[in-house]
C-alpha cells in the first residue's frame, strides 16, 4: 500500500516534471534517496543455537501447524533446522531416536502477549518494571530494557512448551512503547534470548486503563482524549517522517506536541515512524468491537498497519472486518466481567475470530500463570464451540498456538509450524495436546532439547532459584 507521505511525494514530483511549453535539455537521472532507518539495533541479539545432534521422532501423531495431522508419523531435526516430516523416515547414524508411540509432536507455542522478565515473579515492587506510567504517550521505552532473564516464570513457561514469547510493556499507556520477541532459552542477559531479526512490536492501549491511570494526572481522562492523544503523537510522527525524508531536520526551534525540538533525533518518534513505515508491528490492548473499530480508523490515518488485537473480547462482532483486514485477534479463552469494557465477553470469541476466510485467531496468556498452559487454553475454546455446534480440529486449533502469533509477530517465516527449513522448535507432548491430562514431555528449541521432563538435567532453573530450596524440577 502507498503510504500517504509518499503518495504526497509522488504527487509533487509529478507536477515538477510536468511540460513547461519550453526546449530543454533531459534533466539528469533521479537520485534514489534511502529510506530512512527508525530499526536501527544498538543492541542487537547475540543468541546462538545450541549444537545439538540429529533428532528424529518416530510414530507420533504429529501436528504441522499448517492444518496437517498426520498420524504414525516422523520428525526429522538436524543443524536446527526441521529437516522432513512424514513416514518411516530415515536419519544419519549419529541421530538421537525418540520414540513416540502414543504421543503427539506440534510446533513450538509461541505466546503473543507476556510480560514475563518485566513483570517477573516473585511479584514485588522492585520488580515492577513493565508500566513507564510517568507520561501516556512513551513509545521511546524498550521492554528488552527492562527483561530479568532470571525470572522463574521462562522456565515454568518452558515447561509449558512455550519455546517464544513477545514480552511487552504494560497497557496503562496510550502508547506504551517497544516490546520484542525472544527465544525461551536460559540466559544471563535478555540480548541472548532476543529472537534474530524479529520485527519490534509497539504496544498501544485503549479504552480503560489509560483513563483510570491518567484520570487524576491531568490526562486523559476520556476515551475522546485517548484518541486525541494517539492523533496528536502520530501527527508529530509524521512531520518527523517528512523532514527525514527529505534528508533535512526541523532546526527551526519549534517544539512539537510533547515539546521536543524538530532538530534531533527523537526516540519517540523513532518508534512512531517506525511503525508507520511498516517496519515495527502495531498491537493493541483494546476490548470493544467499537474501539476496535476506531483504531483501525486511525490506522489508516495515519498508514500503519495493525498487527494484532490483544484481549479483544469482542472480537466475535467484527470477526469478518478484522479478517478482510488481515489483522490478528490474540484473545483469552473466557476472561470476562472483571471491567466494564469486558463485561460482553462470551467463551465462544476465539472460535467466532476463527471462522471468516483468511482469519488470523490467536490464544494468548497475558499471564506468567496461563502461559504454562496456553494448550489447555486453546482446549477450553475448543469444548465451548463445541458446545455452540462448532467442531475444531486439533489440527485447526494448533494454529492459534504456533502458526498465526508467528504471523502476527512477523517470524512465520522462521518457525511457527513443521517445515522444511524452518527452526526445529519442536514440543513432544505425553498425549493430545488438548487434554487435561497434556503435559510437554520435551521441548526442542533450534533442534536441542532444552527441556525434559523426565529427566532433571534437562530442567533449566534460574539463578534466583538456586538455593531457594527446591528440590529440583518442575513438577
Amino acid at each position: 500500500m502507498l503510504k500517504p507521505l509518499a503518495a504526497a511525494l509522488a504527487v509533487t514530483l509529478i507536477a515538477g516534471c510536468a511540460h513547461s511549453g519550453t526546449t530543454r535539455t533531459a534533466p539528469p537521472a533521479a537520485t534514489t534517496v534511502a529510506r530512512p532507518s527508525f530499526t536501527d539495533d544498538p543492541y542487537p541479539s547475540t543468541y546462538r543455537a545450541i549444537a545439538a545432534a540429529p533428532v528424529l521422532i518416530q510414530h507420533a501423531t504429529v501436528l504441522t501447524g499448517t492444518g496437517q495431522r498426520l498420524d504414525d508419523a516422523d520428525v526429522l531435526m538436524r543443524d536446527g533446522r526441521i529437516v522432513a516430516v512424514g513416514t518411516a523416515l530415515q536419519a544419519p547414524a549419529d541421530a538421537t531416536r525418540v520414540d513416540g508411540t502414543g504421543k503427539w509432536v506440534t510446533p513450538g507455542i509461541i505466546d503473543v502477549h507476556s510480560h514475563l522478565g518485566v513483570y517477573p515473579s516473585p511479584g514485588v515492587s522492585a520488580h515492577s518494571d513493565g508500566n513507564e506510567a510517568t507520561s501516556p504517550v512513551t513509545p521511546n521505552v524498550w521492554a528488552e530494557h527492562s527483561i530479568w532473564p532470571q525470572d522463574p516464570g521462562f522456565a515454568t513457561a518452558l515447561a509449558g512448551g512455550i519455546t517464544s514469547l513477545q514480552v511487552l510493556p504494560g497497557s496503562a499507556n496510550l502508547i506504551g512503547g517497544r516490546g520484542v520477541t525472544l527465544k525461551n532459552v536460559p540466559s544471563t542477559t535478555y540480548q541472548a534470548m532476543k529472537f534474530p531479526g524479529a520485527p519490534w512490536g509497539l504496544k498501544m492501549a485503549c479504552g480503560e486503563n489509560p483513563k483510570r491511570v491518567y484520570g487524576q494526572k491531568g490526562g486523559p481522562s476520556t476515551r475522546m482524549a485517548n484518541v486525541a492523544g494517539y492523533r496528536a503523537a502520530f501527527i508529530d510522527a509524521t512531520e518527523y517522517l517528512k523532514k527525514k525524508k527529505k534528508g533535512t531536520d526541523n532546526g527551526n526551534g519549534k517544539a512539537d506536541s510533547e515539546k521536543d525540538t524538530g532538530g534531533k533525533r527523537d526516540l519517540k518518534l523513532d518508534t512512531l515512524a517506525g511503525a508507520i513505515n511498516g517496519d515495527i508491528r502495531v498491537h493493541i490492548h483494546c476490548y470493544r468491537a467499537d474501539e476496535m473499530a476506531t483504531m483501525l480508523d486511525l490506522a489508516k490515518e495515519f498508514g500503519f498497519k495493525v498487527a494484532a488485537f490483544h484481549h479483544g473480547v469482542e472480537a466475535y462482532k467484527l470477526a469478518d472486518r478484522l479478517a478482510a483486514e488481515g489483522v490478528c485477534g490474540a484473545l483469552w479463552a473466557d476472561w470476562w466481567g472483571f471491567k466494564m469494557e469486558a463485561f460482553d465477553g462470551i467463551q465462544e470469541n476465539i472460535a467466532l475470530v476463527d471462522r471468516p476466510a483468511n482469519s488470523c485467531a490467536i490464544v494468548h496468556s497475558d499471564s506468567e500463570e496461563g502461559i504454562q498452559r496456553l494448550n489447555q487454553e486453546a482446549a477450553k475454546v475448543m469444548a465451548h464451540a463445541k458446545l455452540a455446534g462448532m467442531d475444531i480440529a486439533p489440527e485447526r486449533a494448533i494454529g492459534w498456538l504456533t502458526r498465526n502469533p508467528a504471523k502476527a509477530l512477523g517470524i512465520l517465516d522462521r518457525t511457527g509450524t513443521l517445515e522444511n527449513g524452518k527452526m526445529a522448535d519442536v514440543v513432544l507432548w505425553n498425549g493430545n495436546p488438548f487434554s487435561v491430562y497434556a503435559k510437554a514431555e520435551q521441548v526442542y528449541i533450534d533442534g536441542a532439547r532444552i527441556y525434559d521432563r523426565n529427566d532433571r538435567t534437562r530442567q533449566p532453573k534460574s539463578d534466583f532459584m538456586l538455593g531457594q530450596g527446591a528440590t529440583g524440577g518442575v513438577q
